[in-house]
Order: C-alpha cells, then structure tokens, then sequence
C-alpha cells in the first residue's frame, strides 16, 4: 500500500490513527457485537487512549505559559452504542449515541493550551441516518446517505476538514474548556450535522453538508459546503466549495471573523500517475474574504517494494499564506500530516499560517504489526512582522499493534527554533534545541 491513501479512504481495521495537536488518536478495531440479524445490528464500542508527554522547553502561544519542563498526561475513554435497523432491498436507518471523558494531570501542555486540571464527561456522537441500500441502483449500493446530528466529518485528507478536533483547556476560561486531552483532540464531533452523501466508492460522487461548531475555540463556526469527486483506479480528483454562514462576534479573533461570509475554493488530486508505487497527491486552497488568503502542498512518496521493511519515502513542499485560516485542518493520515511536527506543529507554531515547510520522511515496517519512521521538517517564516517562527524539526516514532486491541506509540524529536520569545519567536528561555518525548497507549474493547 502507498502511503498516500486514496482521498477520503480510512486506515486498515487493524490500525490506530496517531494524532499530534488538533489531530487524535483513534481506532477502527472491530465493536463488541451484541445482536446482528440480516440488517439489524446493535454493538457496543469503547475506546481508551493515554499519553505520557514530556518537553524541555515550553512555548508562548496559546496562553502566559512559565519557562522550563512541562510534564503531563493525558486519557479518554469513549464508550457508546452503534445499531442499523433494515427496512427493505438493503437499506437502512441507523444511528449513534457515544460519551466521552477525557481529562489532563501534570503541568499542562508545552504550548501553553491546558493546565493539566481539566476533566469533563459530556456526550460525543448522536446521530441517525439511511443508506438507500439497493433502492437507486444508477447510484451504487448505499448511493444515497443521509444522516442528522452530533457526529464528525472528514473531506480529502483533513487539509481542510477534519472533524471538530481542536481543544482548548480551562487556560482561557469555562467557555473554551473542551475537558482537556489537547494532544489526543479527544473531542472531534462537530454539534450539528446535515450530511448527504451521494454516489458509491467508484465513478463521480459528492458531499453535501450543513455544519455547527459548538468549540469556541472556533469561534462557534458555521459552514455549508459541497465537494465533488471523480475516484477511479487512476486516483482521485476532486473540488470543494465551502461559504462561511456565522461565527459568534463575542468569542471570534480578529482573523475569525473573516469566516463570517467566506468563500473557500479547494483543488486535490490523488494518483498514480500510472506509474507502480508511487503515488502523488497535492491540494490547493483558495479563501476568498476580507483578507484574501491561500494555501497548498505538493507531495511525491514511493514505496521500494524490492526492499527489506518495503520503505517509503516522502517529500512534501506546503505553502499557507500569511492570513490563511486553516479552519478544521487535523490529522488523517499519518503523522506529520496535516499537523506539522510533534514540537512546531502541537506548540511552537507555525500553526498552519504565514509559512512555508519542507518536509522529508522515511517509514519502514519491519512487520505487519509495527511501523519506524523519521520525518524531518524545516520551516520558513513568510512575514517576519507576524513573527519569526522557523526552525527545523526531527521527529522518530514507532507505530506497534501487538494485537488488534492495543497500540503502543513512543515518539521523540528534536526542535531548535531560530528565534526566542524575545527576539519574535515563542520559545520561553532562548533559541536552544528541545527535546520532547512521548509514548501514547490505547486500548479498543
């Protein structure tokens, strides 16, 4: 398999997504069946993710933050019912209804976004929806998807929409505190949906949604969009367009009141190109407000299937321009994307804006149950006068499924800014190199 998945795609049922910042760490291990019969299915899920996190430095950006060691940790545990109902030629009315507790100890984050005292339990998902099964045979089976609620949504591979999955702790306050877990983004659900999905996994296919953000990390943003996609053997093309609806005025920055009435144009391919193990993908983002902004990346990886371990590697040029507003961008599809190293992309900034990034990465898996990689970044800083944020970053992890219910993932890197906080960077007591270190374990029941 390439390490770019076709767009839209979702990991394999043995895999733990691994998410860094506005990212998560999730799993798609098979629920605990508690009644299936023809189209009616009724099954229990729980998931339980921990992480260790340790930073020698820490980083002004998301609130006064004290200079030094940050230690802390961070659990969630999501537990909720999944059930269809067959009403005829293999259609179905299902739903969802899951809760989510998730808490923070220690110190509190490197970037200044928790203070290691926030837990909360709160609903997650809640949702109801019909796939029309057999019943539109010129639109593929299940060619027709509807659904309402509380519930996620990704687009692409999260460069744009993935989820609602930044969260704030108490730092600013009750009305951001998502309950903690800023690294895990264990909150990913947006709070209302409309959500209508057309056409089957080949051929022209579309997403029409209606989308309400209850975070006010996100200002409560509201947006309608559609994307449209041609998936083919030879890969997938695709537009989307988005049109900003409302933000709340009180709780909205500056740069977020610009979504109010937004439009936002999306260009992404995944291919090929015909060529055997290789696989390019690229997406370019164009926001139309008061402040015009874009954004892209190209990235080019190839597997060496000859090879012991079956090596990948990557390089991937990104550009986001000095006002871009990287609205719900999040993890996806490996690590270092879409959030930008374990340092720079959860802490230090650049947070998705105003910089340019060249990255190179390395993955080998030396069995089907654990995957080593390296990925190295070096990021450039458009507009000195917004702040100096570049720097280079190294980063090692280890992806290990011992079975099909755990995964284990230490992580280390290495970080060395150009600027302090002092000279218009954010990192606290000078430009020196940080070490950071992690190790994430979770558990699927």
């Amino acid at each position: 398999m390439s390490e770019i998945e076709r767009v839209g795609s979702r990991r394999p049922a043995l895999m733990m997504l691994a998410a860094l910042g506005a990212g998560m760490v999730t799993t798609t291990a098979s629920a605990y069946e508690l009644y299936a019969e023809g189209d009616d299915t009724l099954s229990f899920d729980a998931t339980a993710m921990y992480s260790a996190l340790t930073s020698k430095k820490s980083y002004a950006i998301g609130s006064a933050n004290s200079e030094g060691r940050k230690n802390w940790q961070e659990g969630y545990l999501k537990y909720g019912f999944k059930g269809s109902y067959g009403v005829g030629e293999g259609a179905v009315i299902y739903g969802g209804l899951s809760g989510l507790s998730s808490a923070t100890w220690g110190d509190g984050d490197a970037g200044g976004f928790s203070s290691g005292d926030e837990r909360e339990t709160d609903w997650e998902d809640a949702y109801v929806g019909w796939k029309s099964g057999e019943r539109v045979p010129w639109l593929g089976k299940d060619g027709i998807d509807f659904s309402l609620g509380r519930q996620g949504l990704i687009i692409g591979d999260g460069f744009v929409i993935k989820n609602d999955g930044f969260n704030y702790g108490d730092v600013l306050g009750s009305t951001y505190d998502r309950g903690g877990a800023y690294y895990l983004a264990a909150r990913q659900s947006f709070a209302k949906t409309a959500i209508l999905r057309l056409g089957g996994s080949q051929g022209l296919r579309a997403d029409v949604a209606w989308l309400k953000s209850d975070n006010a990390g996100q200002a409560d943003f509201e947006s309608a969009l559609v994307n449209l996609e041609h998936v083919s053997d030879a890969g997938t093309f695709a537009f989307m367009y988005l049109h900003g609806l409302d933000v709340d005025k009180h709780l909205a920055t500056s740069a977020q009141l610009e979504r109010d009435g937004m439009d936002l144009y999306s260009l992404r391919a995944v291919t090929s190109a015909g060529v055997e193990n290789l696989a390019l993908s690229f997406e370019y983002v164009v926001e139309d407000k008061r402040n015009d902004a874009d954004a892209g990346y190209g990235e080019v990886a190839y597997t060496l299937a000859g090879l012991p371990w079956t090596p990948v590697l990557t390089y991937r040029y990104s550009r986001f321009s000095k006002d871009y507003d990287s609205l719900f961008y999040g993890f996806n599809r490996g690590y270092g994307t879409w959030v930008q190293g374990e340092v720079a992309g959860n802490y230090a900034g650049p947070l998705s804006s105003n910089t340019q990034v060249q990255h190179v990465g390395l993955k080998v898996s030396p069995s089907q149950s654990l995957n080593l990689g390296a990925l190295y970044f070096d990021f450039d800083t458009l507009k000195d006068s917004y702040g100096n944020f570049s720097g280079r970053e190294l980063d090692f992890y280890a992806e290990w499924f011992p079975t099909s219910a755990w995964y284990i993932s230490p992580t280390l890197g290495f970080y060395k800014p150009d600027k302090s906080l002092e000279d218009g960077g954010s990192q606290l007591g000078g430009d020196g190199l940080d070490t950071y270190a992690q190790i994430t374990v979770g558990y699927t029941f």
